[in-house]
């Protein structure tokens, strides 16, 4: 459930900037609007890393997140620890009631500026890569705009990793274009040791200050 305070109505189509008052005669500096980070979280145990992995996030200046989790994934976390506003499946259905009421998954892909999603499981890559949208993760993931970047932080049981139907879904992903923080090795929460892990916390806020300093120069060019 959203926390409170938490306007849905914020999650619309926002300016990059701030226009300055017409009524002032000398106009203020444009002021940079938060740079929006959505994370999906998906039911792997590395979804117990979600209260670290928002709060690092948190942590760079300038940035605003979110989190869209499955049903599956509330096992492994308590909503309480989560320090940014946390969506569910049941939100999409009770803010949507006539016409002319927001479409949730719509609004939050509008609202966000980068999409990560981790982790991924192997249930919702295989729904990914297939194109199932039965959730409000996967809505929000198919109706996302492709020239926006998603990051996606794969993690499953060695074997799962190791099936051959696994690379060929990671790489349908990729070929949508969205970026794989890959996978890393080490001995398992199930016991196994190999492949399969979720990148580490800190690798993950690298590579999404890596996506900001780019979106930076990108808007100074």
């Amino acid at each position: 459930m959203h926390q409170p305070g938490f306007c849905v109505s914020v999650l619309c189509p926002t300016l990059a900037y701030m226009e300055p008052s017409t009524s002032c005669p000398a106009a203020a500096p444009l002021v940079k609007r938060p740079f929006h980070v959505l994370v999906g979280v998906t039911g792997s145990v590395a979804a117990l890393k979600l209260p670290l992995l928002v709060s690092r996030l948190l942590d760079i200046p300038g940035l605003e997140v979110a989190v869209v989790t499955t049903e599956r994934a509330k096992h492994f976390y308590s909503p309480q620890d989560i320090p940014a506003t946390l969506y569910s499946d049941a939100d999409e259905w009770e803010m949507w009631k006539c016409r002319s009421d927001p479409v949730l998954h719509i609004d939050l892909r509008r609202w966000a500026d980068l999409m990560l999603v981790a982790p991924l499981d192997a249930n919702t890559l295989g729904k990914v890569a297939s194109g199932i949208c039965d959730n409000l993760l996967t809505c929000v993931i198919r109706a996302w705009d492709c020239r926006k970047p998603l990051l996606f932080c794969p993690a499953m049981n060695t074997v799962m990793w190791e099936h051959p139907i696994t690379a060929q879904q990671v790489g349908q992903l990729k070929a949508f274009g969205y970026v794989e923080i890959p996978c890393v090795a080490k001995k398992l929460v199930c016991g196994d040791q190999g492949l399969g892990a979720m990148a580490e916390v800190g690798t993950i806020v690298d590579k999404v200050k890596e996506v900001l300093f780019w979106h930076g120069d990108s808007q100074e060019s």
